[in-house]
């Protein structure tokens, strides 16, 4: 996999940028994905929110037989023990990575930078985000799941023990069942980690409540 830095689009603020959400997308999708929420969200003009949606890397996809689309990794089994192919996961995870560094790098402080994802993106943000070694403003991960949660104790760096981690999840989810997402709920909180669960009556998809919460959340760790 090409070590230069993943294509992205970009959502940028009037003024020049004071933090950065580096988002996500799912399995299949691409940044264009959920860059039009963006302005649904509504956040205050004075935080100067930046917006980068990386594309995923395009790969052959085992439980699609082998079609290649963009993901951030392998699924080879639906088994929840063997969803995430853990190369793919550690491969994305330094890509993103470069992001984070490009936008510090740029002057935004690691503690003005969120870091979120939608699905297979989420499972993403968790994994990089528990052993990244700068305080960043906070994980954010929707209708997702943890790659190895056993392993988690001793990869975690404690940096981002304090931040908190917004998880949501939909109730009637079918390719991501809620109970996924319960079990890295409780492994980020048995390992210290200050964590918040919101569930909507929703399947596999963002809702409009969601984005009101994902809205307040981001504005009480960006302001």
């Amino acid at each position: 996999m090409s070590e230069s830095l993943l294509p992205y689009v970009e959502v940028n603020p009037n003024t020049p940028a004071k933090a950065t959400v580096i988002w996500l997308h799912g399995l299949g999708d691409s940044g264009n994905g959920f860059a039009p929420i963006v302005p649904e969200l509504k956040l205050p003009e004075a935080l100067a929110v930046r917006f980068i949606f990386p594309h995923a890397p395009v790969r052959p996809v085992t439980i699609n037989n082998g079609m290649e689309m963009r993901a951030w990794y392998d699924i080879k089994s639906m088994d929840f023990a063997d969803r995430a192919d853990s190369q793919g996961v550690e491969e994305s995870s330094e890509l993103v990575k470069q992001l984070i560094e490009q936008e510090i790098a740029n002057g935004i402080p690691a503690d003005k930078i969120i870091l979120a994802g939608f699905s297979q993106g989420g499972v993403i943000a968790l994994h990089l985000g528990t052993r990244y070694n700068q305080t960043l403003a906070g994980v954010m991960s929707l209708s997702s799941y943890m790659c190895a949660p056993e392993k988690l104790s001793s990869a975690a760096h404690t940096a981002n023990q304090q931040p908190p981690i917004f998880i949501a999840h939909g109730q009637q989810d079918d390719v991501v069942p809620m109970a996924m997402g319960k079990v890295a709920l409780d492994t980020l909180i048995s390992n210290g980690y200050a964590t918040e669960w919101h569930e909507y009556p929703m399947q596999h998809n963002v809702c409009q409540p969601e984005l009101q919460d994902i809205s307040t959340w981001l504005q009480s760790r960006l302001d």
